[in-house]
């Protein structure tokens, strides 16, 4: 039984494509649905589903960084409500494609084409090229790609957490210390990697072991030492500053 994953943070429009899906294609299983780009990667990693429906343009990763993520992982079908003239990449580049709404007709050819790809079991295609070409065919800017969720323990438990929502980050020998206003979780990714992925005007390197979120320092002091610390919103606990990060707070 072939397997999906739909993807668009529009409601409506996910049941709306289910109901047809299911109407064209009683055979599909949907596996689960996702909200933005991002949930769409965990997804896939999930359950390995044959097919991803991915909307383009998606809060957090649009459809093509989620696709550029997923790679061959799956076959992938844009959804697009895009005009004639935005679809001739799509056609050119033999990628295939769900119109906004999704029409019937239009989708039982999807269909039978996507059923023949699995039958004959053919590999997802390599989307590099064809993810560029419709980039700049559809005005989406290209744009670094940072970090927008943490997976992170706390206890037993896994949680996804917004970026937005960590103050700092703070890493030993083995762990780094993800902190929240109301909890902290742990993570193995160290510091150093960390600051190559995550967008540099939010999170501040100030110690080879910190990141802290800009947004959460109320303030920085000097202690008996002579040593800069930060004070981060919410919280007693100060952030040491090392003597290589200090000339970012000149100004305050």
């Amino acid at each position: 039984m072939p397997t999906a994953i739909l993807a668009d943070d529009e409601r409506l429009m996910r049941d709306q494509l289910r109901s047809r899906l299911e109407q064209v294609w009683p055979e599909l299983t949907i596996l689960e649905e996702a909200k933005n780009g991002e949930e769409a990667i965990q997804l896939v990693e999930k359950h390995h589903p044959d097919l991803v429906f991915l909307d383009i343009r998606m809060p957090v990763k649009t459809g093509l960084e989620a696709a550029k993520e997923i790679g061959n992982k799956a076959h992938i079908v844009f959804i697009t409500a895009y005009d004639q003239y935005a679809i001739e990449a799509f056609d050119h580049g033999a990628v295939d494609y769900v119109l906004k709404p999704a029409d019937v007709e239009r989708l039982t050819k999807t269909a039978e084409r996507l059923k023949s790809r699995l039958h004959s079991q053919a590999q997802p295609n390599d989307m590099s090229s064809i993810l560029t070409q419709l980039a700049k065919q559809m005005g989406i800017a290209s744009k670094p790609s940072y970090l927008q969720w943490i997976q992170a323990s706390i206890g037993q438990e896994l949680r996804l957490i917004p970026v937005e929502e960590i103050l700092f980050f703070q890493s030993d020998e083995k762990y780094t210390r993800v902190q929240t206003a109301t909890y902290e979780a742990l993570i193995r990714k160290p510091v150093r990697d960390l600051a190559d992925e995550l967008d540099p005007a939010l999170f501040w390197q100030i110690h080879r072991s910190t990141l802290v979120n800009a947004k959460a320092i109320s303030g920085v002091v000097r202690d008996l030492r002579g040593r800069h610390l930060v004070q981060v919103k919410g919280l007693t606990e100060k952030l040491e500053v090392s003597r290589s990060f200090v000339h970012l707070f000149k100004q305050m």
